[in-house]
């Protein structure tokens, strides 16, 4: 079988390895489409926050359909369509231990998620990045329409954001440089996609002067995510999605008391993939937009130097189509 490996820092190989065998608490699937997220390049380059070693398969942004069960299996059949969580106890799928960017992979049926008849492959394979900003709005807390929201960075987890909060109701805002990535939040429901420039001007007229309601920082970037207590308005809430580990910006903090704030912060969505999957089907959302590439399982390297040089890519996804059952 094809599978992309990351055998050493900053190397990429698409290798022919065996089709790998399953315990009987264990499940192969076969994976659809898998997304090439920037932790994967992190990871390719060494620099991932989790300990790891190569040789690894990445990929935890994935659907999939069943190609095999043990015995001892007993909730997932032959041809089920799923989708699986990438934080598995002490283990991260697709980082310590191998993840989904293979002809065929191993998993545990805990992991597993059925994808309901109305997501296809393509949308399932977006359900782990968008489970991360639908968990983000959970904690800041019963967000609809009396708020208006605020989100810095349009990256994919940004328009994730955007797309969820545009379905509840708030009146968005998103704050990006890029003009391509403003007009794909405008495709996603944002009401206001602005440049950084723009964004007191447009938060003032669309709050009434009292500021955001909830900012969501999906940037991270420590100057971008010191903002975000100067745009939120008093007893706003404030989520911070982006990653940045070690580096730092000055911060009005004072802020903190005097608007009395409530911060949240997360990593990954813990225990809500369930109601994620219930919000896709339910409100039929349309996250295609953020889908600007899909290469096959030959073309995996590509995907991913893509994914790294960023340029006109939001989310890049591979193509698999294996057989099921195994030929």
């Amino acid at each position: 079988m094809k599978a992309l490996q990351f055998v050493d820092e900053g190397v990429a190989e698409v290798r022919d390895i065996p089709v790998p065998e399953i315990a009987a608490d264990e499940i192969l699937v076969a994976s659809r489409r898998v997304g090439v997220c920037h932790s994967d390049i992190e990871l390719l380059e060494g620099r991932y926050i989790i300990p790891f070693s190569y040789p690894v398969i990445p990929g935890h942004e994935w659907s999939g359909e069943v190609a095999a069960v043990g015995d001892a299996v007993t909730d997932f059949a032959v041809g089920d369509r799923v989708v699986g969580e990438c934080v598995i106890g002490d283990d991260h799928f697709g980082f310590s231990i191998s993840g989904a960017a293979a002809d065929y992979f191993v998993v545990k049926p805990a992991w597993l998620h059925k994808l309901p008849d109305e997501l296809g492959y393509d949308a399932g394979a977006l359900v782990e990045p968008f489970s991360v900003a639908y968990f983000a709005l959970l904690r800041a807390g019963n967000v609809d329409a009396s708020d208006v929201l605020v989100v810095l960075g349009a990256g994919p987890i940004g328009l994730a954001v955007t797309a969820a909060a545009h379905a509840l109701g708030a009146v968005t805002i998103v704050v990006e440089p890029s003009e391509e990535r403003r007009s794909v939040a405008l495709q996603l429901g944002a009401d206001e996609a602005v440049h950084p420039d723009a964004v007191a001007a447009t938060l003032d007229r669309l709050s009434g002067g009292r500021g955001a309601d909830v900012v969501v920082e999906c940037s991270g970037r420590p100057e971008v995510m010191a903002t975000a207590l100067e745009l939120a308005g008093f007893g706003a809430r404030i989520a911070f999605i982006g990653i940045d580990v070690g580096r730092s910006a000055p911060a009005q903090l004072g802020l903190i008391q005097s608007k009395e704030l409530r911060i949240t912060g997360s990593i990954g969505s813990p225990g809500v993939w369930p109601e994620t999957l219930r919000f896709l089907a339910n409100s039929k959302i349309d996250l295609s937009p953020l889908i600007t590439h899909v290469l096959g399982a030959s073309e995996a390297t590509d995907a991913v130097a893509q994914a790294k040089a960023q340029t006109g890519v939001i989310k890049a996804h591979i193509e698999f189509d294996a057989p099921v059952p195994l030929a």
